[in-house]
């Protein structure tokens, strides 16, 4: 494994991803806030929440992106395709069984069987995030192969 490439390429694929969920939100494609909603599972400060939630969402980016880089090691290396298949599968686990399990784990997030509360006023996802608006799907999908795409596009393994 190259892990000065992976630190890079880890690294823009993580910002690049982050950026394009929030440029989606600022465009008002999805009402979809991923770094509110991971800082406010541990502060209910909501400006605090945000940048609690960015960091923590480089992190799992970091972490995610090591898991790619070990598929592409197993796969005979990296290539654009093979990263978008693994944004295509990442994406499709968010969406169908991340997103409607957060619920469950968030102290601060209604659940879709028992509305909000005086503690619990974040607005659960659902299936597909939909609760968030019909075209975050689409958001969370490019946003996912992208991340996918660079890390197969430009991470170098190491040539043995």
């Amino acid at each position: 494994m190259n892990w000065a490439s992976w630190l890079v390429w880890g690294f823009a694929s993580t910002i690049l991803l982050t950026a394009l969920m929030a440029g989606s939100q600022g465009l008002g494609l999805t009402r979809m806030n991923i770094p509110y909603m991971l800082g406010t599972m541990f502060t209910p400060n909501r400006d605090r929440a945000k940048a609690v939630g960015v960091a923590l969402h480089v992190v799992n980016g970091y972490a995610f992106s090591l898991v790619y880089v070990a598929a592409f090691q197993q796969w005979g290396g990296p290539a654009l395709w093979k990263g978008a298949l693994i944004g295509l599968v990442h994406a499709a686990f968010v969406l169908t069984a991340a997103m409607p399990a957060l619920p469950g784990m968030h102290p601060r997030m209604a659940s879709e069987r028992r509305g909000p509360t005086v503690v619990r006023q974040l607005e659960p996802p659902g299936f597909l995030a939909l609760h968030y608006g019909i075209r975050t799907p689409i958001s969370v999908v490019l946003a996912h192969l992208a991340f996918g795409v660079v890390l197969g596009a430009f991470y170098r393994a190491v040539v043995r």
